[in-house]
């Protein structure tokens, strides 16, 4: 999406509330799926998960969690570091979690 604000094939308020739309679903997933891991004492997942949620509430309590259509192209940049960031981040847990799930299917045919 940051790719074709640059190169201009969508306009920046466009942009903006295509994807504000997903920002605080995202945030609360992470919330839950933190929550969730501490309730059932998975500690390992748990301490994983905590630098992204320490992330999100930090953006939230500064108001700086909502793509803002005027300051996008001086932000640009950021956001799609921020964005690659996670990216890598969902897929190392997406692979940690697939391994503890076979990890523990395998456990319980023991």
């Amino acid at each position: 999406m940051f790719s074709d604000l640059e190169c201009d094939y969508i306009n920046p308020i466009d942009l903006c509330n295509k994807l504000n739309q997903f920002v605080l679903p995202e945030m609360g997933a992470q919330a839950f799926m933190f929550f969730m891991f501490l309730v059932n004492g998975s500690w390992f997942s748990m301490l994983l998960n905590l630098p992204l949620v320490a992330f999100n509430v930090h953006k939230v309590t500064n108001s700086r969690h909502m793509y803002d259509a005027t300051e996008i192209f001086r932000t640009l940049s950021v956001h799609k570091k921020e964005c690659f960031i996670k990216l890598a981040f969902y897929l190392c847990c997406f692979f940690y979690y697939l391994y503890r799930m076979i990890a523990a299917l395998i456990a319980a045919d023991a």
